[in-house]
């Protein structure tokens, strides 16, 4: 069987028609379909239950408040009971012509199928500045190249059970699937227009995200103390060389200046670093709570 998992936040104007459209197009596989409502504030919920009434392959799971796509993405293939789980979004920006495709590669012996951007939708200017920076920076300190890939991909059982036993709190699901490794597969495909309204990402959402993604799977950003260090060393020896000839010579007569502006300059570097050794304290501090990533309130369906 194949288990589809779709993450759903305030759809209720697309999401029937949305899924019907993916019905047409795996209704001659095995299958099952796992909505995940991350406490939506519209009638979503109520359009899960219906479809769970009229289709006895189709379940639903509500949140009990808003944890975010990456939470609704792990509680959709913990729920998921198919030898192979598709994730994919439900405003059809996936869309589900490329789902034989990725079956097929499954097929093949391959236990992750990830479908990769060939081309990219209208998105604003902003939004892809900030997004190449996150992927960029997260490549080079992660080492794992992820900006082309996404959350429209196959993964076999075996994938879907080393990613449940996984314990992070601070989740990005997308960099779990490559933490956990096998045997992957690619396909090019273009994303659809939006079927919807618009994106539910913004800055703040994809900072957050990048701030997870980065603490979670790396530490290379607590080395950053040591190198500013190593650079304020050199600089506040080479301007205590300075100060010290300033008197003779005129040229440097605004050395004083310049200690002041490095001293405003350690400051700054120290709160920075103390901002980022914070950020790992506090991740460990959530994960010693073992507070439940999400909070399941309401099942539908068989």
């Amino acid at each position: 069987m194949i288990s589809i998992v779709i993450p759903a936040y305030n759809e209720e104007k697309t999401l029937q028609h949305n899924i019907y459209e993916i019905i047409n197009y795996v209704k001659q596989y095995d299958f099952e379909i796992v909505l995940v409502d991350d406490g939506s504030k519209d009638n979503t919920w109520d359009i899960i239950t219906l479809l769970s009434k009229e289709y006895n392959n189709i379940r639903g799971v509500k949140f009990s408040r808003n944890f975010g796509k990456e939470a609704a993405l792990l509680a959709g293939v913990t729920e998921a009971r198919g030898e192979a789980v598709i994730t994919m979004d439900s405003d059809l920006q996936h869309p589900p012509k490329y789902i034989s495709e990725m079956i097929s590669k499954w097929n093949e012996g391959y236990k992750v199928v990830e479908c990769v951007r060939s081309k990219r939708p209208k998105e604003s200017f902003i939004y892809k500045i900030c997004a190449g920076m996150f992927y960029k920076t997260l490549q080079k300190l992660t080492g794992v190249d992820m900006a082309n890939g996404g959350d429209f991909k196959l993964m076999d059982r075996q994938v879907v059970n080393e990613v449940i036993r996984l314990k992070d709190t601070g989740l990005f699901f997308r960099g779990m699937v490559n933490f956990v490794g096998f045997k992957k597969a690619q396909i090019g495909f273009e994303p659809a227009q939006r079927k919807g309204d618009t994106t539910k990402f913004n800055f703040k959402s994809l900072t957050k995200l990048a701030l997870n993604a980065i603490t979670s799977f790396s530490v290379l950003p607590l080395n950053i103390p040591i190198k500013l260090g190593v650079v304020t060393a050199i600089l506040g020896l080479f301007l205590f060389v300075v100060s010290f000839f300033a008197k003779s010579a005129p040229v440097f007569a605004n050395a004083y200046l310049l200690l002041a502006a490095l001293e405003l300059f350690i400051t700054t570097m120290i709160l920075f670093c103390l901002g980022v050794i914070g950020l790992y304290i506090g991740k460990i501090y959530e994960q010693t709570k073992e507070r439940p990533r999400y909070i399941i309130e309401e099942k539908c369906g068989n």
